[in-house]
């Protein structure tokens, strides 16, 4: 841990930061600068790699070490940069597209093997660098530019992904709550595997008022859950509202309607090892039910990099192998001369022959 103390000016680049006005985008950066400020890791251990996309120009923005890297393959190559220095923070940025789509099959097979990464998903549901194209997260129904009347597929929700592909922590935030999104962000930092926060993002441009339903303060509280570990579930207005498990199901409550009370409100536990209700919170929306914000899951599991770094050091401690001469002379060897070979003479070369 760094004892230096940093400053968000610490990671703003001299960059021009070149996304549109009123971009969500701009407020991500703030609260993941902010947070690297806090953590305690020093300057020069940061890491952001990014996919292809509009939050992929995120590594131009930031004053760490970064990698501007292809499509769908941020994750691909984080892990390899997390496996070859352990001790680097890593960040990835991406997108929806970006990580559900071309970069699907590196997303499960990170979060399956549980490396030592911080991934951040923005997640405005539309293709925005390629001019508002449908991606893997636009609802059915939506019309884009290349779905004029109106997409026919079901939408992938991060999170099911995250769970079914084994994952030990997953979080959902929005772009414009601030405190909220750094509380998500530092507890991402400190989870030791494959941290996965999708943020609702708003893209101006090709998508606007995508998450308003959810984001408009005048009835955000009654569909907004935000969730901490070992606190009631309660929402809307003074907290009247609360979730319950009743016949194998969530369900909305009124706290002194019914004979509900505080009492008979499920508590949250992101630790549970069984992601069943973590993945029931996941999938709760409009118009039945709130939408669930805040760490969702967050267990422990063991950790590839850690493992792989343990690994090595142990079979280097029982290996005969200790430099290349000794991998190249072991085995089956023989030495060749001008008239035949000598099987498993050994040999130097110099001496008989020629291995």
């Amino acid at each position: 841990m760094s004892e230096v103390k940093y400053t968000v000016k610490d990671f703003k680049s001299e960059n021009e930061v070149r996304w549109c006005p009123g971009c969500g985008d701009y407020a991500i950066m703030n609260g993941i600068q902010r947070v690297m400020a806090d953590l305690g890791v020093e300057h020069k251990d940061y890491a952001v790699i990014s996919g292809i996309g509009c939050s992929s120009r995120f590594p131009y923005y930031m004053s760490t070490y970064g990698f501007h890297t292809i499509h769908g393959r941020a994750t691909a190559i984080a892990s390899g940069v997390k496996c070859a220095n352990p001790a680097l923070s890593v960040w990835v940025i991406t997108g929806d597209g970006d990580a559900m789509a071309i970069g699907g099959n590196h997303f499960i097979h990170l979060v399956r093997r549980n490396i030592d990464l911080n991934v951040i998903v923005f997640n405005n549901k539309i293709y925005g660098l390629t001019k508002g194209q449908y991606s893997p997260t636009t609802d059915r129904g939506f019309k884009t530019k290349t779905s004029p009347y109106g997409t026919i597929e079901d939408a992938f929700v991060p999170g099911q992904l995250v769970i079914g592909a084994g994952g030990t922590f997953f979080a959902r935030s929005i772009d414009t709550n601030l405190k909220m999104s750094q509380d998500v962000y530092n507890a991402a930092a400190q989870h030791q595997g494959t941290s996965i926060v999708e943020v609702l993002q708003n893209c101006v441009i090709f998508n606007n008022g995508v998450h308003e339903q959810i984001t408009d303060p005048a009835y955000r509280t009654e569909r907004q859950l935000l969730l901490r570990h070992g606190e009631p579930m309660l929402f809307g207005e003074e907290n009247r509202k609360g979730l319950v498990f009743e016949k194998g199901k969530l369900k909305v409550v009124t706290i002194g309607e019914n004979g509900y009370t505080t009492g008979d409100i499920l508590v949250h536990d992101a630790e549970e090892s069984d992601p069943s209700l973590h993945l029931a919170l996941i999938n709760m929306g409009l118009p039945h039910f709130p939408v669930a914000f805040g760490v969702i899951r967050s267990v422990k599991a063991p950790v590839y990099d850690r493992e792989m770094e343990q690994q090595v050091a142990e079979v280097r401690r029982i290996s005969k192998v200790t430099c290349m001469d000794d991998l190249l002379r072991s085995g089956n060897t023989w030495v060749v001369k001008e008239n035949g070979y000598e099987p498993g003479s050994g040999g130097c070369p110099g001496r008989n022959g020629i291995i």
